[in-house]
């Protein structure tokens, strides 16, 4: 069967997927009609979201850090895509040029219980901080195994400053995967040097639902893709035949009708197991959101059937079985005056857009908050601003509010920004803030072992690859949009048999020059 005359079938309209879509087409000779996208909600882009207008609130679970240093997969697609605002340029052209001019330097990354500045200079270590961090970063991923980053550094080193903003740019947590936190050191370490001022994070002209997302879909729409809507897949029918794995139908439900999708001899089935913001839940400026776990919703499900008694599709439960330690809350504030920025910019010394995250670092719930450059959404009214903030202990009392932020409105959850921004409550007074519970959003940083994750395209598989947060690719790290992409493009060009080859990871952290930046860094 020639590549044009293949069909694909997708479980899931994440990044993942679209992107998966994207190099079927561009690198692997197949034609937009005979793809079809199956999705459970009615909008596209997984965890790439962005929704809601001026009059109701915006919202955003969250967005992803993008570095032009990294990202070799994502810029390789995005190169590809035209944008949807800048005639004759690209999505990657025009990110580029809207960083070169918002250039990022934060004048606030730490700020006290005092609303001071924290100097962030040093990244506070002492010497066995540094003997054990280097330890845990010269140690191969078979000796880490499924320890977790408290197994190898003392708690001490949970006090410093560079843990303050590292664990905040990345959302990271003390019993998190060793092996994820290595990861993340060799991969990131151009930011160690850096870290203190976020100098090499680049933001998207808009959220990236409306930068990224949008002009995908409209790019695969024009090739002929089928996006269906509002359809859950309930099950992959799989048939195992010599040591063989082959997918042979999708079973689904679309507005209370069930189908079941036959799959051809040669066809193809690509699954985004499971979702890191799988069984979210949004609240009001009057209500906290819901407790909902994965019982709420079909993500974890389908993986969980599929890979009982296949050992080679991994092990959902080591990333799904622990909610306390893969769960924080996000809100999105949409605002109708200027007044909240303006005290903002005055405070930090950064104009929205320049600054990046600010974290106040005594804040029993670890809150952050980032300004992005305005307007943030397509179609934003002059006069609406938006920012977003986070907070990775949402089940600790606040500071000056007195419960959890889990039981928060937005109401109170403004009330405990401006306790520690020691601001006028008066200065939210046209404020709309939506709270998001997301209790699987860090769950791929769970400690897990190697076998946990199946690969792109697992070893006995004929046709059925796995495109996610969740699967194995070497060296790379989750929790960035370019692990999907790196899964989605990695999987297409072996079942394909795509003659190109996937972008190779920039090895930063073999550069003699990067490590010296970071030992120095390192006794500052």
């Amino acid at each position: 069967m020639r590549n044009t005359d293949k069909k694909a079938y997708l479980v899931g309209g994440g990044i993942g997927s679209l992107a998966a879509a994207a190099f079927m087409i561009r690198d692997g000779g197949m034609q937009g009609s005979n793809i079809t996208i199956f999705e459970a909600s009615p909008v596209t882009g997984g965890s790439l979201d962005g929704g809601g207008n001026a009059e109701d609130g915006y919202t955003l679970r969250g967005g992803r850090m993008l570095t032009t240093d990294n990202y070799e997969c994502t810029w390789d697609l995005f190169k590809s895509i035209p944008s949807l605002e800048h005639a004759g340029q690209s999505v990657y052209d025009e990110t580029i040029a809207f960083n070169d001019l918002h250039l990022p330097h934060s004048r606030a990354r730490l700020v006290d219980r005092n609303r001071f500045k924290v100097d962030v200079s040093s990244m506070g270590f002492s010497m066995q901080d540094r003997l054990e961090l280097l330890k845990l970063t010269e140690a191969d991923e078979d000796t880490l195994g499924s320890s977790s980053i408290t197994d190898w550094l003392s708690p001490a080193f949970f006090d410093t400053r560079f843990w303050t903003m590292w664990a905040t740019t990345f959302a990271f947590q003390p019993w998190h995967s060793a092996v994820e936190f290595k990861r993340y050191l060799h991969r990131f370490m151009l930011e160690f040097s850096r870290i203190e001022t976020l100098a090499g994070v680049k933001r998207t002209v808009y959220n990236q639902y409306d930068s990224l997302v949008r002009p995908l879909v409209a790019w695969l729409q024009a090739q002929g893709v089928n996006l269906i809507m509002d359809c859950t897949v309930t099950d992959i029918e799989v048939q195992e035949s010599d040591g063989r794995l082959s997918a042979t139908a999708i079973a689904c439900q679309r507005r209370g009708l069930a189908d079941v999708v036959p799959v051809s001899a040669g066809d193809l089935v690509f699954f985004q197991n499971a979702s890191m913001t799988d069984a979210s839940s949004y609240g009001s400026m009057h209500r906290a959101p819901a407790r909902r776990t994965k019982h709420d919703s079909h993500g974890w499900r389908l993986w969980e059937k599929l890979a009982e008694g296949r050992p080679q599709l991994g092990r959902p439960a080591a990333f799904n079985s622990s909610i306390p330690e893969s769960y924080w809350a996000s809100y999105t504030v949409t605002l109708k005056d200027s007044a909240f920025f303006d005290r903002m910019e005055r405070f930090t010394g950064n104009s929205a857009g320049t600054g990046g995250l600010v974290t106040f670092k005594d804040s029993n719930w670890l809150m952050s908050i980032v300004l992005a450059h305005q307007p943030h959404f397509a179609g934003q009214p002059a006069g609406v601003q938006v920012f977003w903030g986070y907070a990775l202990h949402p089940d600790r009392i606040g500071n000056f509010v007195a419960k959890p932020m889990s039981d928060c409105s937005g109401e109170d959850i403004l009330r405990e920004l401006c306790g520690h921004l020691n601001f006028d409550l008066e200065l939210m007074a046209t404020a709309n803030c939506i709270p998001c519970r997301m209790p699987y959003i860090t769950s791929m940083f769970m400690p897990r072992a190697k076998s946990d994750r199946p690969l792109p395209v697992p070893a006995n598989s004929v046709n059925l690859a796995f495109v996610s947060q969740f699967v194995e690719i070497a060296d790379d790290v989750v929790f960035t949009v370019e692990y999907s992409v790196r899964a989605a493009q990695t999987a297409v060009y072996q079942l394909l048999s795509v003659q190109r080859a996937v972008p190779p990871i920039h090895a930063h952290d073999k550069s003699l020059k990067v490590k010296l930046d970071a030992v120095i860094k390192a006794f500052k």
